[in-house]
């Protein structure tokens, strides 16, 4: 009795041993250090509840760099899920080469953003860059890739659309094979084309993971990183001159290594923490009201 009541917990209990020990302690930990005067050298100070997340929203710098991560994730998540979606339509036929091909739409995630951001610095240069001497070649004026806000949100959009769009596809490619065959014999048979059963057999079927994937996009583009300080061409790296490409992760390790405050840092990283969330719900949300719609019609 004991062994069927208490096994299957058993089983899956270390999981949760070690997501406790690498995700609520370090983000329990985290809350308790946003609370206090933490120094990197000086150590724990005391407790001064809510200050340092009053400390963050006053800095002339925090609304401006939640802005342009949000715009960053915009840029590249929307165009992101729509191409992977299309290239694992694409992927799903019956091509030649099939392997070739699904090996290398994978290539870009394997490649060091080191490497990406030397690639794409060439590309997006403000003086020499190719695509400003693309740009000149059919009478467009060059474009601040580097000092323009815009431009420079899509420039690191780009970079992480580059990396990221294959190994979604490979996500959605998995999914659509999973889907039964014989739906698309049934509407074939009925006079469906090749777009009619895409809109009303895999839209649908691949739901599930359309939402997981764009829940991971959400946790990761608005965690984004590496593509923005590395785009960065000034000494300080803090998003530009004006911080107009910075995001909140660097606002976080502007505070935690460059300041030196583990209690502002802690604060902005909770702060982000409840963004991330309200977005996820928001992308949750928006995904089953479609899905709903869907199935109406």
């Amino acid at each position: 009795m004991w062994d069927t009541r208490w096994a299957p917990y058993l089983y899956i209990s270390p999981f949760f041993i070690v997501f406790a020990i690498v995700g609520l302690f370090p983000l329990a930990y985290t809350a308790y250090v946003s609370l206090h005067e933490w120094s990197l050298l000086g150590g724990k100070g005391e407790f001064i509840g809510l200050q340092n997340y009053r400390d963050v929203w006053d800095n002339p710098y925090f609304t401006k760099q939640v802005v342009n991560t949000v715009s960053i994730f915009v840029l590249s998540s929307g165009p992101q899920i729509v191409i992977s979606v299309v290239l694992a339509a694409l992927l799903d036929n019956q091509l030649r080469g099939r392997t070739f091909w699904r090996m290398s739409i994978l290539l870009p995630f394997v490649v060091s953003p080191v490497a990406v951001a030397i690639i794409f610095g060439s590309v997006f240069g403000d003086r020499y860059g190719l695509l400003n001497e693309l740009l000149g070649t059919v009478g467009i004026g060059p474009i601040a890739w580097h000092t323009d806000r815009f431009a420079s949100h899509v420039a690191i959009a780009t970079m992480v659309n580059w990396r990221w769009t294959g190994f979604n596809a490979l996500i959605f490619l998995a999914a659509m094979q999973a889907v039964p065959r014989d739906l698309y014999e049934s509407a074939e048979l009925d006079g469906a084309g090749r777009i009619r059963q895409f809109l009303s057999i895999t839209l649908p079927m691949i739901r599930p993971t359309m939402i997981f994937v764009i829940i991971t996009s959400t946790i990761g583009g608005l965690q984004i990183f590496a593509e923005p300080r590395l785009f960065d061409e000034t000494t300080t790296r803090n998003g530009g001159s004006d911080r107009q490409f910075g995001t909140i992760t660097m606002l976080i390790y502007n505070f935690g290594w460059q300041l030196r405050d583990l209690g502002r840092a802690s604060a902005t990283a909770w702060m982000l923490f409840l963004l991330i969330l309200v977005m996820a719900l928001v992308n949750l949300i928006l995904m089953r009201r479609i899905g709903s719609l869907g199935g109406d019609r």
